[in-house]
C-alpha cells in the first residue's frame, strides 16, 4: 500500500511499513528537530509542515498511518485527555478522512488512553470511526516481544475494505519468554527517576524510553549491572532499543541541543512493531472469533477489542504477537553507558528508602556499593583539580 504518515516523528511506523513492502508517499511533521531526521533519512518522501494546514490526502494512498501526540493521554504527561492541545489533534484525522475516506487507518498511542477519563479518548475516537463505516480492532502491543524494551502501546487499525482488521492485529499470540530477576547474572532496567510510587523493573530489559522534555532534558533509564555497576545507555543504544539503525537521530543536532534526541527517540513507535503490523496488512490471517467476549460494563476498555460492523467485543489475546531472538541485555548494548552520577544515585536511594515498594533482595545493597564508587571518583577528581590549580 502506499502510505500518509501524519504526525510522522523520526519515521517509526513509516520505517517498519517499508521493511514490509509498504511504500511512504507523505509524510507530515512539525517539530524540527524530527523534520531534519526525516529530511535526512527519508529525502524523497515529501514532509508537510503542520497538518492543519493540509487539504487532503493524495487519491492514491491506501493507508492512513499515524502515532498522535501522546502527551496529553500519558501518564507521565498532563493527562488533559482527548482534547488537550496536543492530543486534541487527532480531529484534524477526521477532518481528513471527511475529504477523502482513505480504505485503511492505523493509529498508536499509549496504552493509559484506555483508563484514562474512564476510557472517553478511545470512546470518541471509536464512535468517529463507527461514524464513518470503518470498522475496527485494537490491541495493546508491548515491544518487549521483538526487543529488550518493555513498551506497551495501543495499535488501532480501521478499514472500510471487505477484509477484517482483526485478520491484521488479533491473530498473532505467543507466549513471551520473560527473564526472572536474578542480580548476579542479568542487568535489569528501572527508572532511576522514581522510587516512591514506581520503579520500573525490568529483568534483562530496560523499562519504556520516555520523551524527556521537548526542552532537552534527557529521562533514560538506568541500567544495573552484574558488577553492581549503574549506568544509563548511550543514545546510539537507546535508537537500537526501538529498533533504528544507530545514530539515526543525529540529523536533529544541525537544528537543536543534542539531547532533543531523547526527545525523539521516547516519542517514536518501535520499528519491528510497525513492520510485524505491516506484515500482517500485506497478508491477513484468519481472525478466531473463540476470543470474543463481552466489552467491561464499567466503561474502561480492555487490552484488546474489535468491531464487525455491527457490534463491539473484548478480544482475548496477550500483548505479544511475537517472540523474536534478542541477546541478553549485557549483550544488547554495544556502547559504554554513562555511570549514574553520585547526586543522582544518592536521591535514588533516600526514595526507596522511604518507599512502600518491594526491591529486590540485595538491590539497594547493590546501589550503595555503586554511589560508594562514585563518591571515591568524586574525591578522586576533586583532587587532581586541586593538583592542576597549583
Amino acid at each position: 500500500m502506499k502510505v500518509a504518515g501524519l504526525f510522522a516523528g523520526i519515521g517509526g511506523l513509516e520505517r517498519g511499513l517499508a521493511a514490509a513492502g509498504h511504500e511512504t508517499a507523505l509524510l507530515c511533521e512539525i517539530w524540527e528537530p524530527a523534520r531534519a531526521v526525516l529530511a535526512s533519512r527519508m529525502p524523497e518522501v515529501p514532509c508537510e509542515r503542520d497538518v492543519r494546514d493540509l487539504k487532503a490526502i493524495p487519491d492514491d494512498v491506501d493507508l492512513l498511518v499515524g502515532g498522535f501526540p501522546c502527551q496529553d493521554l500519558s501518564q507521565a504527561g498532563l493527562t488533559a485527555g482527548i482534547d488537550g492541545a496536543r492530543s486534541g489533534l487527532v480531529s484534524e484525522i477526521f477532518r481528513l478522512l471527511d475529504r477523502r475516506r482513505v480504505p485503511w487507518v492505523v493509529l498508536e498511542n499509549v496504552s493509559f488512553m484506555l483508563q484514562l477519563e474512564k476510557g472517553r479518548a478511545m470512546r470518541i475516537l471509536i464512535e468517529a470511526f463507527e461514524e464513518r463505516g470503518y470498522r475496527w480492532a485494537y490491541r495493546v502491543v508491548n515491544s518487549l516481544a521483538f526487543l529488550p524494551q518493555r513498551r506497551e502501546r495501543v495499535l488501532f487499525v480501521a478499514t472500510t475494505t471487505d477484509v477484517d482488521p482483526a485478520s491484521t492485529i488479533l491473530v498473532d499470540e505467543t507466549e513471551p519468554r520473560l527473564a526472572l530477576t536474578d542480580l548476579d547474572a542479568r542487568a535489569h532496567g528501572f527508572y532511576w527517576t522514581e522510587g516512591v510510587r514506581g520503579l520500573g523493573w525490568a529483568p534483562d530489559a530496560i523499562p519504556t524510553l520516555k520523551n524527556g522534555s521537548t526542552i532537552g532534558i534527557a529521562s533514560p533509564p538506568a541500567i544495573l549491572l552484574p558488577t553492581s555497576d549503574v549506568i544509563t545507555p548511550d543514545i546510539r543504544d537507546a535508537e537500537r532499543f526501538q529498533g533504528f539503525p544507530q545514530d539515526w537521530t543525529s540529523p536533529a543536532e544541525t537544528v537543536g541541543r543534542a539531547s532533543l534526541r531523547w526527545s525523539l527517540i521516547g516519542n517514536a513507535v518501535t520499528v519491528p512493531v510497525a513492520r510485524w503490523l505491516g506484515e500482517r496488512l500485506a497478508e491477513p490471517g484468519i481472525y478466531d472469533a473463540g476470543r470474543d467476549g463481552e466489552l467491561p460494563a464499567n466503561g474502561r476498555w480492555p487490552k484488546a477489542a474489535r468491531f464487525d460492523g455491527d457490534r463491539r467485543y473484548g478480544v482475548s489475546i496477550n500483548a505479544y504477537p511475537r517472540w523474536e531472538a534478542r541477546p541478553a541485555l549485557m549483550g544488547f548494548l554495544r556502547h559504554r553507558g554513562k555511570p549514574l552520577s553520585a547526586r543522582a544515585t544518592r536521591g535514588f536511594i533516600s526514595r526507596t528508602e522511604r518507599a512502600t515498594l518491594r526491591f529486590a533482595n540485595g538491590f539497594q545493597d547493590r546501589l550503595r556499593d555503586h554511589l560508594e564508587r562514585m563518591e571515591m571518583l568524586e574525591r578522586v577528581n576533586d583532587v587532581v583539580a586541586a593538583i592542576a590549580a597549583e
